[in-house]
């Protein structure tokens, strides 16, 4: 397998943030669609099956990083992250275009839910909220609910925003070429 070349990508660093901004020139993040006001102080730091659905839905940052597909070594089963979002994620707005019926459209979408998250957590990105509270770390600075901004994601390069690639765009037979560093 090759990996893709990332020096097009934002370059992380340890602690999450990101030195470079892959937004689009001239375009705006679509408003956070996530309602999360009105919800408990720090909610994120209690543990995962106690929270409300709805603490549960604005845990997820936006990124889009969980929708594009990954390949799985047969052999090790390490995962492997590609530059290809799934046929649902709308790559301007990193969001499912379908969320209500994602699983109607593509039956293999993982749903997470606090039963399911350690079966899946190694599935998500580093970055992913779900997964971080998961393994009892905390949330990165740029998080919206830690920053009180959801542009915040896009600002610090953390969303697929700019670089992920439609599926359609790419036979599936190729995808092993747009394989990209864990994110």
């Amino acid at each position: 397998m090759k990996i893709a070349d990332l020096s097009s990508f934002p370059e992380q660093t340890e602690s999450g943030t990101s030195r470079s901004k892959p937004v689009r020139p001239g375009s705006t993040p679509a408003p956070d669609p996530i309602p999360r006001d009105g919800l408990k102080p720090e909610f994120w730091k209690r543990p995962l099956t106690s929270m409300t659905p709805r603490e549960w839905e604005a845990l997820c940052d936006g990124c889009g990083k969980c929708c594009l597909n990954k390949l799985e070594d047969a052999d090790t089963g390490e995962i492997f992250f590609t530059r290809i979002g799934c046929r649902l994620l709308d790559t301007e707005t990193c969001r499912c275009g379908q969320y209500e019926t994602r699983k109607h459209f593509v039956p293999e979408c993982v749903v997470l839910t606090p039963k399911t998250i350690a079966k899946v957590a190694h599935w998500l990105p580093s970055t992913c909220a779900y997964r971080l509270l998961s393994e009892g770390k905390p949330l990165f600075d740029w998080h919206p609910l830690i920053s009180g901004d959801p542009g915040s994601v896009d600002a610090s390069g953390m969303s697929v925003r700019g670089w992920s690639i439609p599926e359609f765009d790419i036979p599936e037979e190729d995808w092993e070429d747009y394989i990209i560093g864990d994110l």
